[in-house]
């Protein structure tokens, strides 16, 4: 997950196989096809978002229908799906109802076609193709959703995804979650905490007062600006590696606690593959010698290079320790799985 150097309540902000199957052949352990998904979001006639209606899933494979109610941000998923033909039915209170057939294919990620929901004057049934989505199209779903994740519902989460399969980003979408960051509203915020601790704590040597104050404050969000912007966009574009963090969710707490601390130095590549964390690192390294070029003379040398940069990786390690074990139950609109 790439963040901002600000300070550790920022931090925490700016920061997602199947079963072997018998099979009738002679081939023991034949693995069978990866399991499917279907996602949808849920408008009305003015495209607001429809929160809380009920999606149901029907099949034939099903057991008994699956029902799940649609996010603040009309989001909905199913997961684990087999291929089959599926009837989703959409119900929200004051609407007509939307049933559709949906036909899925192993390992295909459906991005259902929710029409407008009209105003329930009669219930309407309309049958729609879904076509199986673009690895763009998919991740760029995926990213809409990310950014609606709030810790407390407030504090930006956009970093963090809770799927392991997510897709990968495209350099559009990197330097836009990069740039989502850096101009929130809660960024500038936490920025200026940042610079009134270090007014109070009188370091970096700026001076006192506003003059100081605002020197302090365009210290520290420069700190995160080319933090952000060289780790967490240009180098993971050049490199072709993923800048957020994966939440790991299961296993024992020690692996959990690894795989967190161990995120600054290990990440996910464009391909899937885990991979040194090239991105992350060069961004820390070229902020903190970046740092060099604006805080006090005074300040300057390889004291304050090593210093931001061990800083950084810390917080960082920590932030994602923080993501592991309590951030999830923190953020209301966090992508989960069904």
């Amino acid at each position: 997950m790439k963040l901002p150097v600000f300070a550790f309540a920022l931090v925490l902000c700016l920061s997602g196989l199947s079963k072997a199957q018998e099979q009738p052949t002679p081939v023991p352990d034949a693995p069978r096809p990866r399991t499917a998904v279907i996602v949808g979001t849920v408008v009305d006639v003015n495209d607001d978002t429809i929160p809380g209606a009920s999606v149901v899933l029907q099949s034939s494979n099903l057991g008994s229908p699956r029902a799940v109610v649609s996010n603040d941000s009309g989001f909905f998923q199913f997961t684990n799906l087999e291929p089959d033909t599926y009837r989703v039915t959409i119900a929200a209170q004051g609407f007509a109802n939307w049933t559709s057939d949906v036909i899925v294919r192993p390992s295909q990620y459906v991005i259902l076609k929710v029409p407008k929901l009209q105003i329930a004057e009669a219930l309407t049934t309309i049958n729609v193709a879904s076509a199986a989505a673009s690895p763009q199209e998919i991740a760029a779903e995926q990213v809409k959703q990310e950014e609606q994740q709030r810790i407390f519902g407030i504090i930006p989460n956009f970093y963090i995804s809770y799927d392991q399969d997510a897709a990968p980003l495209t350099p559009k979408l990197k330097f836009q979650l990069a740039a989502k960051v850096l101009l929130d509203p809660v960024t500038f915020f936490g920025v200026g905490l940042v610079a009134a601790s270090e007014q109070a704590g009188d370091h970096p040597n700026y001076p006192q007062g506003w003059k100081g104050y605002g020197e302090r404050y365009g210290a520290a969000y420069g700190n995160g600006l080319t933090d952000i912007m060289i780790g967490g966009a240009i180098l993971p574009t050049l490199l072709h590696q993923d800048p957020r963090y994966f939440y790991q969710g299961t296993g024992t707490n020690k692996s959990r606690a690894m795989h967190a601390i161990s995120s600054p130095f290990i990440c996910k590549g464009d391909n899937g593959q885990w991979q040194p964390n090239y991105s992350t690192i060069g961004g820390d390294l070229a902020s903190a010698a970046l740092s060099n070029a604006y805080y006090p003379a005074s300040n300057r040398g390889v004291g304050l290079f090593l210093g931001n940069f061990l800083i950084g990786t810390g917080q960082r390690s920590a932030a994602n320790l923080a993501q592991e074990f309590l951030l999830r139950r923190l953020t209301p609109k966090a992508r989960l799985k069904n």
